[in-house]
């Protein structure tokens, strides 16, 4: 693990300069966006039939893009060896993190709030939640950009950051593969319950440990929040999501959570902490937050290089 750490510390630090650059996505998409693509597909073809049958083939679907994944990171990483072609296995390893993309959009929702500018605000949060964003005001849009960006900060980089630091990139490649399957069909609704139980369930394990280390980051991060995430972690509906939301909300010293709607259909969310509603104000401590949490990850992945 510790011949890794430094790998992954070259990683966490490529992609926060060097991100994805607009141009390479227009030009070729993103890696996530090719695992997308063979998931939609399938998901067309596969997804009919009685539930056993749905359950099987959404089991199926988890295990083709599994192996697609894994297989393309290790033939990835036993072409790179230990020459040259390590710089490749570590720029391919920096498209599963979105470090700096995460910080970028929060900020571009963050900005025009700060401003005022509402109907920005709102377009900007709109591309990185799922709810309905066009009847926010202020602190509906707060609470959306500091929700998306402590859960992301699980998803987006310590989860994937974790599996490379255990599996290397295959392992990081599988977690991205997972997590995408489970956004795309791991719903509990009258089309995905069946057929998106088996990536649902594989998110929930592959983010159980990353979820955890995300919150106890950010509460060393914001200096505070560890008895908040303790306590409310477990009232979110999803098992691993509450951990660093929770975590934030008691960084913050503000409540999180709240009834939102989703296709115009009202859903309930837990509250997490006890402190007033966020403003504005808030998403940029968040977003504060959110960089030192990086920065203790780097130092965890030096930490564990220096250990070798």
């Amino acid at each position: 693990m510790t011949g890794r750490a430094d790998q992954l510390l070259a990683v966490l630090m490529l992609e926060a300069v060097l991100g994805y650059p607009a141009w390479l996505f227009a030009l070729i998409g993103h890696p996530v966006s090719w695992i997308g693509a063979v998931i939609a597909e399938l998901d067309a073809r596969w997804n009919a039939g009685a539930a056993r049958r749905r359950r099987a083939m959404g089991l199926l679907l988890l295990l083709a893009i599994s192996a697609l994944a894994g297989g393309a990171g290790w033939l990835i990483t036993a072409a790179a060896g230990d020459g040259w072609g390590v710089a490749l296995l570590l720029l391919v390893a920096t498209t599963g993190l979105a470090q700096r993309s995460l910080h970028d959009h929060v900020r571009a929702v963050a900005r025009p709030l700060a401003a005022g500018d509402l109907p920005a605000a709102r377009t900007a949060v709109a591309a990185i939640v799922g709810r309905d964003t066009a009847g926010l005001d202020d602190q509906g849009v707060t609470v959306a950009g500091i929700e998306s960006l402590a859960e992301s900060f699980c998803d987006g980089v310590v989860a994937p950051a974790f599996w490379f630091l255990i599996a290397g990139l295959p392992g990081l490649l599988i977690c991205k593969a997972i997590n995408t399957a489970d956004s795309m069909i791991g719903h509990r609704d009258a089309r995905h319950g069946d057929f998106g139980w088996a990536a649902a369930r594989a998110d929930d394990l592959v983010m159980l440990l990353p979820a955890r280390l995300s919150g106890l980051l950010v509460a060393l991060a914001g200096g505070g929040g560890l008895s908040v995430m303790w306590a409310d972690a477990a009232r979110h509906a999803s098992p691993n999501g509450g951990w660093p939301e929770a975590a934030m909300a008691g960084a913050l010293g503000r409540q999180l959570g709240g009834p939102v709607s989703y296709d115009g259909e009202p859903a309930f969310r837990a509250r997490l902490g006890t402190g007033p509603a966020p403003g504005p104000a808030d998403l940029l401590r968040a977003l504060a937050i959110y960089r030192r949490a990086c920065l203790l990850l780097w130092l965890i992945a030096g930490g564990l290089a220096w250990l070798r």
